[in-house]
């Protein structure tokens, strides 16, 4: 947002505020300034006027110009097209240096002398308005020949560019800028004084406007006539300092008030919209998306989404709206609709008080030579404004000082908020429509924080009570670190992800997404439109990235938030491992073999602790493989997953051999080690072998085992599975036990009795014997 001093001037009146003052206000105020740029018209750059002009004889394409410059009148020769008998314009005398080197002196150009050069705007500083020269008119004040232009304040001002947050449209204007200014230095705006040349034909005679359905936004409409209109010079420049110039005077006009006001306005040839009888038609009406559309004999525009471009005409017709910015940045959200330049105000939140713009816009043309139909026509429908009920107790308590009612009170209606004192603590505040940022009563004390300024609130030592710090917090920050370093241990990596995703490529592979209403209204880019319901895509795609580098293995880790289809969050703990699982070594002979789904579920089992795997009977996702998986199962509840990476996925992202797992954090236990006691005796290890149909499951062998509730049975692994053809439909499991009494060294006859008893349950109730 550029603003300038003289522009701010014709708010409030700030002669006796510095520039440096008003910029550090600024930053105090939350309006970060970025810029600030000194506009100086050299010495010895005057007002003249040009006398006469005539060919030169020897170049068609300089004139020779007789200019009165006060104190005399020199002759001058000047190339540019523009320049004419009758102009005030500005004048560098012999003497005068333009900067970098460039000192006017006495010259002859093709054997006609010279004194002096008539200059463009660019060349005594200003924005750039055309190739010739530039036009002094008295919108910069009284023309005096002779006058030098360093004179004119209006010419030699500051230009200051500010930084806004998305949360502050009401600061995209002149008018936004100066009102907290006025709030912050206590002065008072000054009254805008409206003068309005109408002819004798009233708009129902020109235009009639009709709404097709039920719109959202507020309109007017007026009519002008602009044959005889010329901008006046002061404008082109501002308008050039924001650098919007356009060199098309309602265009420019337009971007003036706009800018000025904040009120967006748009324009339409009438020609688009009128019948053969001369009368205009504007039809408002929605979409097949559900955004307003202005129609005449075509598509005009998109109501704060895009403007179309003006077309050339005497007669036109001024549009002047207002939409709430959170219903139309959502809508545009959910469309996916393709924007214009105007969608940055609009969506940010322009100026409500659209009449007061079509005023300011009105009284400008008509003084510079339009002519304005009398009257409008209005589709205004008047909002209440939100209230909010505030305790004077809370707002201090939050601030940490005290501020007395009055001020709050004087503060908040300075920034054009509505305070009534409902009793001795309780203040009942109307936000304006230009706040629509304003939702609570956070949002109400930082409006009094800031303009009391952040530096002014005093410093406290900071008060500490004592209290319990053991609480689930702690618990989960001690188990989170417990986790780091049991992972790192592992040879994973740990990395910090967005929580924000790309829902187009979540839908590619199947997994769910957030519900569209509870989607993100303003992504940061669209590739993270979405809130992730998952972190192994990201991940994956840091593999990717190592892998692109060169690299043969990677290992991550990440424990984060995930969110479901409400957009209800919950940590979990993301793995992923690609590539090689080993660095190339001696005892690999340089030939390390790539991960498998054992050897990353042990890693993940070493990091997280004790879980059991239980099959997949239906595959969630694309990114998960429908052979190689599992579901994490703890206290014989589902928590995770554990998979190898589906091919054509790990192919997409050039990766070889990759497995992913993610399990909830808080199934996770974070129990205290506690010390039990252990047998003296010495433990036997003794394998079975098993002939098992092949479509068993190896829970139901293990429920079985588990149900004798033998207490020598300490430990038993599945070690190997076994196919050939002479097996059929079977397959050979061994299963390796470990014995273990606590009273006494097992006897051969013990292990053989626990072995047999094993073997009877399981041909009993399952049907298996050994091989």
């Amino acid at each position: 947002m550029i603003i300038t001093r003289s522009w701010i001037q014709e708010y409030i009146d700030i002669s006796k505020i510095s520039t440096e003052d008003i910029c550090k206000t600024l930053n105090a105020i939350g309006l970060e300034v970025d810029s600030v740029e000194k506009q100086r018209i050299p010495s010895k750059v005057v007002v003249g006027k040009v006398l006469e002009k005539e060919k030169h004889p020897d170049a068609d394409k300089l004139n020779i110009c007789q200019v009165d410059i006060g104190n005399e009148t020199v002759q001058i020769v000047c190339g540019a097209k523009n320049v004419d008998a009758g102009q005030f314009v500005p004048v560098a005398v012999v003497g005068c240096n333009l900067g970098e080197g460039f000192k006017i002196k006495r010259a002859k150009l093709r054997g006609v002398e010279s004194n002096g050069m008539i200059c463009s705007s660019t060349e005594i500083g200003l924005p750039k308005l055309n190739d010739g020269i530039l036009e002094l008119d008295e919108s910069i004040g009284k023309l005096e020949v002779g006058k030098e232009l360093k004179e004119y304040p209006l010419l030699n001002d500051d230009i200051i560019e500010i930084e806004l947050t998305a949360n502050r449209g009401d600061c995209l204007s002149i008018n936004g800028v100066a009102r907290e200014l006025s709030a912050f230095y206590s002065i008072a705006f000054k009254e805008q004084e409206f003068n309005i040349n109408y002819n004798d034909l009233g708009i129902g005679q020109v235009l009639e406007v009709e709404s097709l359905s039920t719109i959202e936004s507020t309109y007017i409409y007026t009519v002008i006539n602009s044959e005889n209109f010329t901008l006046p010079v002061l404008q082109k420049l501002r308008v050039g300092a924001i650098d919007k110039f356009k060199a098309q005077d309602l265009v420019d006009s337009l971007t003036y008030i706009t800018h000025s006001t904040g009120v967006i306005l748009n324009a339409y040839a009438k020609k688009d919209a009128e019948d053969i009888k001369g009368l205009a038609t504007i039809h408002i009406q929605k979409d097949k998306q559900g955004f307003d559309v202005i129609i005449g004999e075509k598509k005009l525009s998109t109501v704060g989404v895009e403007h179309c471009e003006v077309a050339q005409d005497s007669e036109y017709i001024i549009e002047a709206s207002y939409i709430n910015p959170e219903l139309l940045s959502k809508k545009v959200f959910e469309t996916k609709k393709e924007t214009g330049d105007i969608y940055y105000r609009s969506s940010r939140g322009s100026e409500p008080d659209i009449e007061t713009g079509m005023k300011s816009f009105c009284s400008l043309i008509s003084q510079s030579g339009a002519e304005v139909y009398n009257g409008n026509e209005a589709l205004i429908d008047y909002q209440e404004k939100i209230t909010i009920d505030v305790s004077v107790k809370k707002v201090n308590a939050i601030i940490g000082q005290e501020v007395e009612k009055a001020k709050i009170d004087n503060i908040l209606s300075g920034l054009g908020f509505e305070v009534k004192d409902n009793s001795s603590d309780v203040l009942s505040i109307k936000v304006p429509h230009y706040r629509h940022d304003i939702k609570n009563i956070a949002d109400i004390t930082e409006e009094v924080v800031r303009i009391i300024g952040i530096d002014n609130i005093q410093a406290k030592p900071l008060a500490i009570d004592e209290v319990n710090r053991v609480n689930k917090t702690s618990y989960d920050l001690v188990k989170k670190n417990k986790l780091r370093a049991k992972a790192i241990e592992n040879g994973f990596f740990e990395t910090v992800t967005y929580v924000f995703a790309d829902k187009e490529k979540l839908n590619k592979y199947s997994i769910p997404t957030v519900q569209e209403s509870l989607d993100l209204l303003n992504p940061i880019v669209k590739e993270l439109d979405t809130f992730r319901t998952t972190i192994s895509l990201n991940l994956i795609e840091a593999c990717s990235n190592n892998t692109k580098l060169g690299f043969k293995s990677a290992a991550f880790f990440e424990i984060g938030k995930v969110f479901n289809l409400k957009r209800e969050e919950k940590t979990v703990v993301s793995f992923v491992f690609s590539g090689q699982k080993e660095f190339e070594d001696i005892s690999n002979s340089g030939k390390p073999e790539n991960i498998d789904f054992f050897a990353f579920s042990k890693k993940v089992l070493n990091t997280v602790g004790k879980f059991e795997l239980e099959q997949m009977n239906k595959v969630p996702n694309d990114l998960i493989h429908p052979y190689q998986s599992a579901n994490v199962i703890v206290d014989g509840q589902t928590v995770g997953f554990i998979s190898k990476l589906h091919p054509s996925v790990a192919s997409e992202y050039d990766l070889s051999d990759t497995f992913i797992a993610e399990i909830d954090f808080e199934a996770i236990a974070n129990n205290l080690i506690k010390v039990e006691s252990y047998s003296k005796f010495q433990a036997s290890k003794k394998d079975l072998s098993l002939m098992v149909p092949k479509d068993m499951e190896f829970k139901k062998i293990k429920e079985v085992i588990d149900s004798l509730g033998n207490k020598t049975i300490k430990q038993y692994n599945l070690i190997d599975i076994y196919n050939d053809e002479n097996l059929g439909e079977n397959e050979s499991l061994t299963i390796r036990f470990v014995l273990q009494n606590d009273d006494k060294t097992l006897e051969e006859e013990d292990i053989t009795s626990a072995m047999n008893n094993i073997l009877e349950a399981l041909k009993e109730k399952l049907n298996i014997e050994l091989r």
